[in-house]
């Protein structure tokens, strides 16, 4: 089974991409984890990619398809779910070309979507782990102990990008850029809309039963 991903920053995708995974054994596939691990294991992609980033340059898309195949094509036939990619129509398309070149399709296209203030609220009260990089949620899954990550005992932070303000900007780039995408993949085979406004248990199941039928 290979799955797209996709919608507004803090709608969940990387939540529910990250357990539909771990039960299924699909590989999930995040595009800033991506990026970090060609950075880090020096693949072609990951040295080409590290001049753009050290020059503070967006990675082109011919470079971040690269990548992505890289990890496709090593992880067999477990399947992949795409998270954060693609972001707009144009990455879409060569994601279309890469895949159709191995034989591979696109057999779920999930758009998950909820309301700007849902959005908002889950943005803002994000923690991360500066040690091992696990999430937690100030209201939703707080760690046990404050400001400590449950599972290594990391200092916990809010990312720049969290804050309310820079948030606002990101869902006006999300509209500029990404929804395009809904028009491109909605007409599309296995395009399904999901209501993720809900408890996370509820996305889930309606995410599964998608993915499963």
């Amino acid at each position: 089974m290979n799955l797209v991903l996709f919608g507004p920053p803090g709608v969940g995708k990387g939540t529910q991409g990250e357990k539909l995974s771990t039960e299924t054994g699909i590989q999930h596939l995040a595009m800033g984890d991506i990026l970090r691990a060609a950075v880090r294991e020096g693949t072609d992609a990951g040295k080409q990619a590290k001049v753009f980033m050290d020059g503070g340059r967006l990675v082109p898309d011919a470079v971040v398809i690269a990548m992505i195949e890289d990890v496709i094509i090593a992880g067999g036939e477990t399947g992949f779910l795409l998270d954060g990619f693609p972001r707009n129509v144009a990455q879409a398309e060569a994601l279309a070309e890469m895949l159709s070149r191995h034989d591979l399709n696109i057999d779920r296209i999930v758009f998950m979507d909820a309301p700007e203030e849902n959005l908002l609220k889950r943005l803002c009260g994000r923690l991360i782990c500066r040690a091992c990089g696990f999430g937690f949620h100030r209201q939703y899954s707080p760690p046990r102990k404050a400001g400590c990550c449950d599972r290594c005992g990391g200092e916990l932070y809010q990312r720049e990008d969290d804050r309310e303000e820079v948030i606002a900007q990101r869902l006006v780039i999300y509209s500029e850029q990404t929804k395009p995408l809904l028009a491109y993949y909605q007409d599309k085979p296995g395009f399904y809309k999901l209501d993720a406004s809900g408890e996370m248990q509820s996305v889930y199941a309606a995410l599964k039963q998608v993915v499963v039928n």
